[in-house]
């Protein structure tokens, strides 16, 4: 029997090495994945948040092989939640679905125990996409046609939102601020109530996208979207700039991925790159289509400034339209 020299032994071995290689997935498993990663949803179940969020969760998982789970802390505006990853260790197991108005508006209405320095950022997300729609027995088409009846009708058109300051509250009053006309708003609690109203005629409009199932079903009339793009869902539907009308808006993506601060480079190097990859995937850009979003990838850099340029913009934004500090 022929006696094997250890360097012959290891050479099958060696020729492997690369084959080995090719063979491992993009991201190899690391002591912070070997335990399970907290996505906090700072949104009940079920809504267009909630499901960016699972949708985020499974997807990075799978390329850093991770197991992610999804934990729903509502209230206070994403305050509970956000305040919640603020105090976590910051050990890259508890990452926060950030929603941009939580930096950006909420400072400006009430003292907050945290900051965009109190985060770490692996980028933007996505953009939310509100759709602007009428009663279908109102005499009006288009956006033009609108603002000559507002203004022909002054304070008699009203509109409704998920709440004071919610987006489409804030969307409504600045297309009123920015137009020269008089709206009147009428919060409810939540979007679902507030179709629900329009539906039942006891408002007027809207400005939201959970308004878009009913658009598609031809049960209200839409007239814009509040977007650089047109809605997916809805081809045929201008944005507002294609309307004829410029409405002030926030500049940073409506959702990112955030961790406490402190959290390593490494680790936020590797959630970042993953989110990159996740917002290129076509199937994933149709799902988003479907959560009236569509991907808005901001690297770590440019979504920290913009939410700070945004945060800027909203203290001149709000007081002018008759938003004030609780």
């Amino acid at each position: 029997m022929t006696t094997l020299t250890r360097r012959q032994l290891l050479k099958p071995l060696t020729a492997l090495g690369p084959a080995m290689m090719l063979g491992t997935p993009a991201w190899a498993q690391s002591d912070w994945t070997s335990q399970p990663i907290k996505m906090v949803v700072p949104f009940p179940p079920g809504g267009s948040s909630d499901m960016l969020g699972r949708l985020m969760a499974e997807r990075i998982g799978k390329l850093i092989g991770a197991n992610f789970f999804v934990e729903n802390k509502p209230g206070g505006t994403t305050q509970i939640a956000t305040e919640l990853v603020s105090n976590a260790p910051a050990d890259g197991r508890t990452v926060l679905l950030a929603a941009a108005t939580t930096f950006t508006l909420l400072p400006n209405l009430r003292k907050l125990n945290f900051s965009i320095d109190s985060f770490e950022f692996a980028g933007g997300i996505a953009a939310y996409i509100a759709v602007m729609a009428v009663r279908n027995d109102l005499p009006i088409r288009t956006v033009k046609e609108f603002v000559a009846y507002a203004k022909a009708h002054p304070g008699k058109l009203s509109f409704g939102s998920a709440g004071e300051a919610s987006a489409g509250h804030i969307y409504g009053a600045t297309l009123a601020r920015d137009t020269g006309i008089q709206l009147l708003h009428v919060p409810f609690r939540g979007s679902a109530a507030a179709v629900t109203a329009l539906l039942g005629g006891e408002i007027d409009f809207i400005i939201d996208g959970a308004i878009t199932p009913m658009v598609k079903a031809g049960r209200v009339r839409p007239l814009a979207v509040m977007y650089t793009e047109r809605h997916p869902e809805l081809p045929d539907v201008p944005t507002m700039k294609e309307a004829g009308y410029a409405v002030t808006s926030a500049n940073s993506a409506g959702w990112g991925l955030a961790t406490p601060k402190g959290t390593p480079a490494s680790i936020m190097k590797r959630l970042s790159d993953a989110l990159h990859e996740v917002l290129q995937q076509g199937d994933v850009k149709e799902a988003l289509a479907r959560a009236n979003s569509v991907p808005d990838w901001q690297t770590p850099a440019e979504f920290r400034k913009l939410l700070a340029g945004d945060q800027k913009m909203y203290a001149e934004l709000l007081p002018a339209i008759g938003v004030r500090a609780n």
